[in-house]
């Protein structure tokens, strides 16, 4: 027995200090695994209290200023990051509340710039007005991705963020503001609902005082633009898009397609007001002129030759797969916009030759007078005289407003009617007495004189400028030319 004890005493030690070893484990993991627990549940509550905050607030985050909601958007973030870290779980659920209530803040923001535009577009009468510089800022930190587009690096409370009461700001627009805009160059202010134009002379001056330095044009590429109101707020309202976008980048393809929405719309809503001429219903025009069509040509083409720097910069936070459905949309819009441009330069040159045939319809009673005995008028025709003062006075009209190149195009077309249908009508006019013959001579020199000197470069490629079939007709029935 005494044996037995003594070696059997060290096995019976070795025994207890295992089981106390093997208890003090299971009691650590015990009391690491409560721990756990409770930390899981702490961040569990933490998070169920954060997301009832959102949740009360709910109805108040999509109407907020985008630095406003940006506190709270990055306040939130933080937080959930700090608590998946130290509680090792991930917060679906309020990831998912701030992801809903970021998806309410674009779609609210973006449903009050849409019915601003339409107000704004309602209420355009399609007046040239100034570009204060904060606009040109804006189009030249669209080419550029070092810097926000708004001078908007992260949210502040500065009152400087927010924007002057006279509609132009470098800051993000409140949804609250959505009457402040600018107006048209007349003066005059129209409301509708929350959509309140101002005059255009208040944009020039700064929160300060100050005047403003403003330009007749905003350059894009090297061009300039004769804007008018509703371009300036277009513009506005792409720089905040683009914002929105830099700000919340998870967000950046809803943003695209928002950006999709109002740029058709204003095209859409453009070409019906100024081609199809309901501007005279709902803005009350008398008429839609020449330059009514030029300035929504200028606007049609700024925007058209902005939208591949919108696409550049908005494109930044997508997802190389998500691209190709957007790319496809905006190339969509861009064709659209192409399309109307060269609508509208049709237009024009529609409306020169329906001028031109309505004075045609009177050339054979105004010739009836040529074969008389006592026709000794050595002036052109009141027929020539119409002619050149109309398609001289829309040169005048055009040429302020638009482009070189857009210019060129239009008036090519003008040259080549004046040529075909003068050179038409003449020849079929019936004139025997030498009265008659140089009464008609004298109109045709008359009418190239003005056709030399409209711009229709590389018209044809004989050495005199516009040289066409008006002035072979006048080779052939009288043996002489008009030089340039």
């Amino acid at each position: 027995q005494i044996l037995y004890f003594i070696t059997c005493k060290p096995l019976y030690v070795m025994t207890q200090t295992q089981i106390c070893l093997s208890t003090c484990i299971f009691c650590r993991a015990d009391v690491l695994r409560e721990s756990t627990e409770a930390v899981f549940a702490a961040c569990d509550a933490a998070h169920g209290r954060w997301a009832k905050l959102l949740g009360v607030r709910a109805a108040l985050h999509p109407k907020l200023r985008l630095q406003e909601f940006l506190i709270i958007y990055n306040i939130t973030e933080e937080f959930i990051a700090a608590t998946e870290k130290v509680g090792g779980r991930l917060g679906y659920n309020i990831r998912g509340i701030l992801q809903q209530q970021s998806k309410q803040f674009v779609e609210y923001q973006h449903s009050v710039r849409m019915a601003k535009i339409k107000a704004v577009l309602d209420q355009e009468t399609w007046i040239a007005v100034d570009v204060p510089e904060e606009f040109q800022a804006i189009v030249l930190s669209l080419s550029s991705t070092d810097f926000p587009v708004n001078g908007m690096e992260m949210p502040s409370n500065d009152n400087n963020s927010k924007l002057s009461e006279d509609g132009v700001s470098t800051s993000q627009e409140s949804a609250h503001s959505t009457e402040n805009n600018v107006e048209n160059s007349n003066g005059t202010s129209t409301t509708s609902n929350e959509n309140k134009v101002e005059s255009t002379s208040q944009t020039e001056n700064s929160v300060a005082g100050h005047v403003r330095p403003v330009a007749q044009t905003i350059v894009l590429g090297g061009v300039g633009y004769h804007m008018v109101n509703c371009g300036l707020i277009l513009l506005k309202m792409l720089s905040e898009y683009v914002d929105i976008s830099k700000c919340l980048p998870s967000l950046s393809f809803e943003v695209v397609q928002r950006v999709v929405e109002i740029l058709k719309h204003f095209n859409t809503r453009t070409c019906q007001l100024v081609l199809g001429a309901g501007a005279m219903q709902v803005s009350g025009l008398k008429s839609i002129t020449s330059k009514h069509l030029a300035l929504a040509s200028q606007i049609i083409s700024f925007v058209h030759s902005l939208i591949p720097d919108i696409r550049r910069v908005l494109f930044l936070k997508i997802p190389e797969a998500r691209k190709h459905l957007l790319m496809s949309e905006l190339d969509r819009v861009t064709q659209d916009y192409k399309v109307h441009r060269d609508e509208i330069h049709t237009k024009l040159v529609q409306i020169m030759r329906e001028r031109l045939l309505a004075n045609l319809r009177k050339l054979p009673q105004i010739v009836e007078s040529w074969n008389g005995p006592d026709d000794n008028d050595s002036q052109p025709s009141l027929f020539a005289k119409a002619v050149t003062k109309e398609v001289t006075y829309l040169h005048r009209i055009l040429s302020q407003i638009l482009l070189e190149v857009d210019l060129q195009a239009i008036f090519r077309q003008v040259v080549q009617i004046f040529h075909s249908h003068i050179t038409e009508a003449f020849s079929k006019l019936e004139v025997s007495s030498p009265q008659a013959k140089n009464r008609l001579c004298r109109d045709v020199q008359h009418i190239l004189v003005c056709i030399r000197k409209l711009p229709a470069q590389n018209f044809s490629s004989e050495p005199v400028r516009n040289y066409g079939l008006l002035d072979e007709f006048l080779a052939e029935k009288f043996g002489t030319k008009v030089d340039e």
